[in-house]
C-alpha cells in the first residue's frame, strides 16, 4: 500500500510508527564482531518503545541532515533537468508481504524506477565524482526501496551546489537484484519477529503486574 502523505509531517511519522524503514534497514543488517550488533539492538529497542508508547521516537538531526532536507527540492529539480526524467513524489510505501516494514523514496521515476537524493559534503561528493565507492548504507536503503515498491532500479542522485554547475549532480544507478532482496527480506522478517516477541513479553508482564 502506498501513501501520498507529505514526508516529514506528523501524519507521515505516524504511519511509519514501529516499522522497519529503508533509511534504517542497514541497522537491521548490521553484524557485531562477537555476537549481536549494538546498532541492531539499539534499533530494535527504538521500535519496541515506539509500539509500546504509541509515538515515534525523537530523532536526531545534525546540521548536515538539515542541509540535506533544505536542498532536496533543488536536487530533485536538477535531477529532472539533467536526466529528463519526471519525478513523482510519494509518502510511504508498505512492503507488499512483510507487515510493519516499508520505505519512503524521494520519488518515483516512470513505471520502473525510483530516485533517492543525497546531499553530501564537498569531500564525499568529489570522491564520488572521481569514481569512489558508494556508501553501503545508501545501497542497502535503495535495495529495500525496490523490495517494497517492486521497482527495477534506483538512481542514487548526489547533489552539491557548492561545486561548478557541471559537477553538482552525480548519478549512480542501482539495478534490482532479487537474490540480495530475498536475503534482506529474510533478515528483516527475523528482526521483526524479535521485536514482536519483546513487545508481547513486556505487554504480558505489565498487564499481570497491573
Amino acid at each position: 500500500m502506498a501513501s501520498d502523505l507529505e514526508q516529514r509531517t506528523q501524519a507521515w511519522h505516524e504511519i511509519r510508527l514501529g516499522k522497519v524503514t529503508a533509511s534504517r534497514v542497514s541497522d537491521v543488517m548490521a553484524k557485531g564482531r562477537t555476537g549481536v550488533s549494538a546498532t541492531r539492538a539499539t534499533y530494535a529497542g527504538e521500535l519496541v518503545a515506539e509500539r509500546l508508547a504509541g509515538r515515534h521516537a525523537a530523532s536526531f538531526s545534525s546540521p548536515a541532515m538539515a542541509r540535506g532536507t533544505e536542498l532536496e527540492p533543488d536536487a530533485r529539480a536538477c535531477y529532472q533537468f539533467e536526466t529528463g526524467n519526471d519525478v513523482v513524489e510519494i509518502g510511504f510505501v508498505d512492503h507488499p508481504t512483510i507487515a510493519m516494514a516499508g520505505c519512503s523514496p524521494d520519488g518515483l521515476v516512470g513505471i520502473d524506477g525510483l530516485v533517492e537524493i543525497k546531499c553530501c559534503n564537498a569531500a564525499k561528493h568529489i570522491a564520488l565524482l572521481a569514481g569512489g565507492s558508494l556508501d553501503g548504507q545508501h545501497v542497502k536503503q535503495v535495495v529495500w526501496q525496490m523490495a517494497c515498491t517492486g521497482r527495477q532500479w534506483v538512481d542514487l542522485a548526489y547533489y552539491n551546489p557548492d561545486l561548478p554547475i557541471e559537477m553538482q549532480l552525480h548519478v549512480r544507478r542501482i539495478e534490482r537484484d532479487n537474490e540480495v532482496i530475498a536475503e534482506m527480506e529474510a533478515a528483516v522478517s527475523d528482526f521483526l519477529a524479535e521485536v514482536d516477541a519483546t513487545v508481547a513479553t513486556l505487554t504480558g508482564l505489565y498487564r499481570k503486574a497491573a
